[in-house]
């Protein structure tokens, strides 16, 4: 049964993006309104209108992602060799044809010659005549050795001396790596009873596997069916310290864009099943709850595949907003057995996912979202029965904004223990980089 949406709100316009005549072009269109627009990456490619064949959409993103990855050693190297500002346009191509002369076996001389080629249809001529200028000097620069560990990987300076500080120079270098990598894609597999395609690559996580490239298609029917979600295996730890039981009244604080609702409503359904309890009987309750905004249409989608009886309801809110009275109001439970706070954070441990979360982080947004993340967990804790728990997770790797945030709010003496807790590290567990804290209301 579809999920009913609170109104209220407007999804705001996304400015679509038409494709160029091929993935080249369109990579060089999908960096100039980076560069313009400050747009976020994954929202860039939701507005790349349909258009291209699948190899050669597969082909801009590869090279835009190429760019925004590699983006500070591009700009650094660029520096100082024009004497005035070109136009994004320009600088788009000169940042795809960098990022191409720095792929292994790359031959610069012939990627020059295509970028100018290029240039004369998508630019101007004239453009097109500094471009060669330009891209020369530029594939000289990029063949010399880097001028530091940050320009090396392409990090904020300021950003490597935090990791330095916090973990080392040797741990910082291997988590710059990692970010550096493209990300291998995971799904978690929802159609228990069945198995598995043989095209998804088992991994070392039960229930998550790898998906290789070349079946898309049917991995997207897949989805659509609701047979598997793609999703990080570092997602399990909050879930595993969040153990979902069977007839449970469960709020999901932070749910968009659904990922663990589902898991939630997965395991609470399985639970009822190896019971061998009446399947009849309703397995549980989750309220899944987020802020007005773009993001509840997708976690609207996602809850209209969770499986048969579990009761399920979206409220659109803010949580330091929405108190006891308020769930009342839509005659929903107003305290809870379980609460998972999937806090809103810096997302330093995703990085190899959200490649241009390094380029819109600043020094001061760690301290502003532990502000924030404890103000949540004060939130959250009124809607936890006595004797309930509450799982509080980020996916950042930043004390500041995990333990720190937890220590503070249990020092606050409102009744709370800190049961157990999980870290990930990307450069130790081979996924995403999260932290997950169990809590106890005595």
């Amino acid at each position: 049964m579809p999920i009913p949406v609170k109104q209220g709100f407007q999804k705001p316009r996304p400015l679509p993006l038409h494709p160029g005549s091929d993935g080249w072009e369109t990579a060089v269109l999908l960096t100039e309104r980076w560069l313009a627009r400050k747009e976020r990456v994954d929202a860039l490619l939701e507005q790349l209108k349909p258009g291209l064949p699948a190899q050669e959409r597969a082909r801009a993103q590869q090279l835009f992602f190429g760019v925004v990855r590699w983006a500070g050693r591009l700009e650094s190297a660029l520096a100082g060799l024009m004497v005035h500002a070109p136009r994004t346009k320009v600088r788009a191509v000169l940042l795809v044809a960098g990022f191409e002369m720095m792929g292994p076996g790359a031959e610069p001389a012939k990627i020059v010659h295509y970028a100018v080629e290029r240039a004369k249809t998508v630019t101007s001529a004239k453009e097109a005549g500094l471009i060669n200028a330009v891209a020369r000097k530029l594939a000289a620069r990029l063949a010399e050795a880097p001028a530091s560990v940050a320009d090396t990987y392409a990090h904020p300076d300021w950003l490597v001396a935090r990791w330095e500080k916090a973990f080392g120079a040797e741990t910082t270098r291997q988590l710059l790596e990692w970010n550096q990598q493209p990300a291998p894609v995971y799904a978690r597999w929802r159609a228990t009873g069945t198995t598995p395609p043989g095209f998804l690559a088992p991994t070392q996580w039960a229930g998550f596997f790898e998906i290789k490239a070349g079946h898309w298609e049917e991995v997207r029917a897949l989805a659509q069916e609701g047979a598997l979600y793609l999703q990080d295996p570092s997602t399990r730890l909050a879930l595993d310290l969040l153990a979902p039981q069977r007839g449970e009244a469960i709020l999901d604080a932070c749910a968009a864009p659904g990922g663990k609702c589902l898991m939630i409503a997965d395991a609470m359904k399985h639970d009822a099943v190896t019971s061998q309890v009446d399947e009849s009987l309703k397995a549980g309750t989750i309220v899944a709850l987020d802020e007005p905004g773009p993001r509840i249409e997708r976690l609207k989608e996602n809850l209209n595949r969770v499986p048969a009886g579990i009761e399920v309801s979206l409220m659109p809110a803010d949580l330091r907003r929405a108190g006891p009275r308020f769930f009342q109001e839509f005659n929903l439970p107003e305290q809870y057995d379980a609460v998972l706070l999937d806090s809103p954070c810096s997302n330093t441990g995703v990085m190899r996912h959200r490649i241009d979360v390094k380029w819109r982080l600043q020094p001061g947004d760690f301290a502003q979202h532990a502000t924030q993340q404890l103000a949540l967990l004060r939130a959250a804790a009124r809607l936890v029965r006595p004797g309930g728990r509450m799982v509080y997770s980020t996916c950042s790797l930043e004390s500041e904004e995990n333990e720190e945030v937890v220590q503070r709010f249990v020092k606050e003496g409102r009744g709370w223990k800190l049961e157990s807790y999980r870290h990930a590290y990307p450069w130790v567990d081979g996924h995403d980089g999260a932290g997950a804290f169990l809590l106890r209301k005595t």
